[in-house]
């Protein structure tokens, strides 16, 4: 009997070993420095952990979000600071309580009693800020507003943190001073300089990732700054990459769904104020006049057409083709004039399209007989966020054993099948969706696959039907009578 209860004590105490991990004391944050850069769709957050080890042999870190910066969060990434290779992180998930969101970062060594370490969390925020006012005149500024939480939550006791928040320009019109915080602050709540707001230092910030710490110390810090570009957003983005071997051709296609989420224009849209203040070169930061994209290099064949047909206002600058190696830093320029300029609240929706030599993106594995292509998930539009991304990769007809892998976890993916000219049983094709894309999500789709020959041989075999029966029906025609009345 005493072994049954030693026995049942001791698999209640390691049920309860993830529980006590988190809170217990085998870290302390000697420092901790948030910087929030802001921007209109996108908000970069730099946070940096100064961490000391208080317990021997420590191989994982836990970082806490709020439930605010959670949902904001679509990009995080995790490193030494110093060090380019990002960190294992894996996500755990809202905690007990619901106080926070805790996630796991994997020191890349064991850390011994009292050994220190610098960690670097950086994330991307979308839909973090709101034009304020929300009605503006065709002629009048633009001013957003951002909101987030004083603390950095940390489940481990921080000696001293702040947080600076940097505007993109000075013209701040205002900020929030933080009440209750004399037990921290000691130099003052916060400081202004130029286009950068400091709040803190705080020092001696116990535990803060508990219900406790939230409900008592807790609070909310704006800041209402002027922005001096559109806010834009992608509301719907789809992309259809179609792969031709016998073309040796990639065609890319987007048709785009795009929005200003700047201040709504109050009043009626001048074409005459329009005129004069893009000649004098003084439009309003929240209008959108023309877009400037960074496509592959060695593009031909691109085309650009709204829902009243081709625009021809664009320009492109091509860069010729080049091999893998050495095409990380090079791309061609498209310089694009939207039909009409984009007001706030404001909505334009236009497919662009181009091809590219196959050889610039796909490989030949001779030891296992495949090929594999890498397809950029979208092409980022500069300062703008997209909200709902389908990519579709439509392989060559008879494609078997597909193997293919997204940069960053896709909402959702799937093979299914495309049937268009000339087809016989359809082509395969592999589907992507994506939520709240930011320039930290143009990587690489690899997608990779075997082509039997008898595949390769069915288009010009089919090619070659199609033509035979013509000539069949077109012989067969000429020879039935269909007169009523025969010479």
């Amino acid at each position: 009997m005493l072994r049954r209860w030693r026995t049942l004590g001791l698999l209640f105490a390691g049920s309860l070993l993830p529980s006590f991990s988190l809170a217990g004391p085998s870290f302390e944050n000697t420092a901790i420095v948030r910087t929030i850069d802001l921007g209109g769709s996108l908000v970069h957050v730099s946070t940096t952990f100064a961490i000391k080890a208080l317990e021997a042999g420590q191989t994982v870190y836990h970082v806490a979000l709020t439930k605010g910066e959670k949902e904001q969060t679509s990009w995080i990434e995790a490193r030494v600071k110093g060090v380019a290779k990002p960190l294992t992180i894996t996500d755990l998930g809202a905690d007990e309580s619901g106080a926070a969101h805790m996630i796991e970062v994997a020191l890349p060594t064991q850390v011994a009693v009292n050994g220190t370490l610098n960690l670097v969390l950086e994330s991307v925020q979308t839909h973090a800020t709101r034009p304020l006012p929300e009605h503006a005149t065709q002629t009048d500024p633009q001013f957003l507003k951002y909101e987030t939480n004083l603390f950095v939550l940390s489940p481990y006791d921080t000696l001293v943190q702040r947080t600076k928040v940097r505007s993109p320009s000075p013209n701040i019109v205002s900020h929030s001073t933080p009440d209750g915080v004399d037990d921290f602050a000691q130099d003052g709540a916060v400081t202004k300089s130029g286009a950068t707001i400091t709040y803190g230092p705080y020092h001696k910030v116990r535990a803060s990732a508990n219900v406790e710490f939230i409900a008592k110390h807790q609070q909310p810090i704006s800041v209402h700054y002027h922005f001096d570009h559109p806010v834009l957003e992608v509301k719907n983005l789809e992309r259809s990459v179609e792969i031709s071997h016998w073309g040796a051709n990639l065609n890319i296609e987007d048709k785009i769904h795009l929005y200003n989420s700047g201040p709504i224009l109050k009043g009626h849209f001048s074409r005459l104020a329009y005129q004069s203040q893009s000649y004098f070169g003084r439009l309003p930061p929240h209008v959108l006049n023309r877009l400037t994209l960074h496509l592959p290099p060695g593009v031909t064949n691109t085309y650009y057409y709204d829902l009243n047909g081709n625009v021809s206002t664009s320009n492109l600058r091509a860069t010729p083709s080049l091999p893998k190696a050495s095409k990380a830093n090079q791309y061609s320029i498209l310089e694009m004039r939207p039909r009409y300029p984009l007001l706030g609240g404001w909505n334009y929706s236009f497919t662009l399209g181009f091809d590219t030599p196959l050889q610039d993106s796909a490989s030949w594995d001779a030891v296992n007989g495949r090929y594999i292509v890498a397809i950029p998930v979208m092409t980022h539009i500069p300062g703008s966020v997209v909200n709902e991304a389908a990519v579709r990769v439509i392989l060559p007809e008879g494609a078997t054993d597909i193997e293919f892998s997204s940069p960053f976890p896709a909402l959702a993916s799937s093979v299914s099948t495309h049937i268009s000219y000339l087809d016989t049983v359809g082509r395969p094709v592999v589907s992507f969706n994506y939520k709240d894309l930011t320039d930290k999500h143009t990587g690489m789709i690899y997608v990779s696959y075997k082509v039997p020959l008898s595949a390769h041989l069915r288009k010009p075999l089919a090619v070659g039907a199609a033509f035979f029966s013509l000539f069949v029906l077109g012989f067969t025609a000429k020879r039935v009578d269909l007169r009523l009345h025969k010479k």
